[in-house]
């Protein structure tokens, strides 16, 4: 068994092109002791989160490597997709497993964004608990306006940005062509964030997007015409949120990062939008995890939709699986899925 255990989920901006993911993924594989523990394309996003796991030297460099392919690979100036995105790795988390202090991933996701930013010289941004600023805590802080606004970020243009989150943290500080294919990398280090989406049985998200207004914890901003603002909170805590469309599925998602999934469960972000999407006469037929999810994040939800008494492992994982609809859009493999299993599974091998 390996002493350290850190996880990287980088998220590349690229989900339809098998060819490209694959060749941007075996950068990581490439290197010995950093396990591919997930690879998961999304059309409608046009987006691949992978994770990566190992010990902290090998995992760093796998990171490296695969964030130098995806620059290769991918052209920004031609990507469209539904998920927001800042460059075409849009961020890379460091996030503490086993035997590492978050201040050590912290120190892993600076090294790491100054290396991209000298060695590929493209722009590089740290956030989370690795930001240098407090602004520049929130990735939605400084991924706001998306790829389409950062050349005017970037050149003096007009832009909503503060100076505290306006300019990267490393690399070229004026647009050029490397940033125009590249956009901006932004890496950083988090706790473990659970990446879950509730499928709304629409197709246009009109539903969708009021669910995730409501839900997500900043919830919904108020105007008036002479500029004053409000902002009415949201109903969970520790969640970002946003409804969009699925076209390929014919539905709709609330599309949610759980930033504490102690704060806020999984069953518990599922009930508040089947509950709200049910005022409105809309179904709620399942759910989906992208990426990993932490096993003691599958128990809790388990024991909501389990009979009383159950406390076996398995049976539990089972009742959260069927209660949160998890294998509607393709089947989930627990073996695959929750992190503690699929890293066992990968020390193993």
């Amino acid at each position: 068994m390996v002493a350290t255990i850190v996880e990287c989920v980088p998220n590349i901006s690229e989900g339809i092109n098998t060819e490209k993911i694959e060749l941007i993924v075996q950068a990581a594989r490439n290197i010995s002791g950093c396990a591919v523990l997930g690879v998961e394309p999304d059309a409608d996003y046009n987006r691949t989160v992978i994770t990566l796991a190992g010990e902290a030297d090998p995992v760093s460099k796998g990171a490296f490597e695969l964030i130098k392919a995806a620059i290769f690979h991918i052209d920004m100036r031609q990507h469209k997709g539904e998920h927001p995105r800042l460059g075409a790795v849009d961020v890379c988390p460091f996030v503490p497993l086993q035997g590492i202090t978050m201040e050590q991933c912290s120190e892993l996701a600076k090294e790491l964004a100054i290396k991209v930013a000298s060695e590929c010289e493209v722009p590089t941004f740290t956030y989370g608990f690795a930001a240098t600023h407090d602004d520049r805590t929130l990735l939605s802080s400084l991924r706001k306006e998306q790829y389409e606004g950062l050349q005017a970020r970037m050149s003096g243009g007009d832009t909503s940005h503060s100076e505290s989150t306006k300019l990267p943290d490393f690399g070229p500080m004026q647009w050029n062509e490397n940033c125009a294919k590249s956009g901006a990398i932004t890496i950083g280090s988090r706790s473990i964030l659970v990446a879950y989406n509730v499928n709304v049985d629409e197709e246009d998200a009109v539903v969708a997007k009021k669910i995730g207004s409501l839900v997500r914890s900043t919830g919904r901003l108020l105007k008036q015409s002479d500029g004053r603002r409000a902002r009415i909170p949201g109903m969970l805590p520790m969640v970002q949120g946003m409804g969009v469309t699925l076209e390929s599925h014919g539905i709709s998602q609330v599309s949610m990062n759980l930033r504490d999934v102690e704060a806020c469960p999984m069953h518990i972000a599922f009930e508040a939008c089947k509950s709200i999407a049910s005022d409105h006469q809309v179904d709620v037929p399942g759910s989906e995890l992208v990426g990993l999810v932490p096993l003691s994040a599958m128990l809790d939800s388990g024991r909501w939709y389990a009979a009383e008494g159950v406390t076996d492992e398995k049976e539990l994982v089972i009742a959260a699986i069927e209660g949160l609809g998890l294998s509607q859009i393709s089947p989930f493999d627990a073996e695959e899925r929750i992190i503690e299993w699929a890293v066992a599974k990968a020390v193993e091998q």
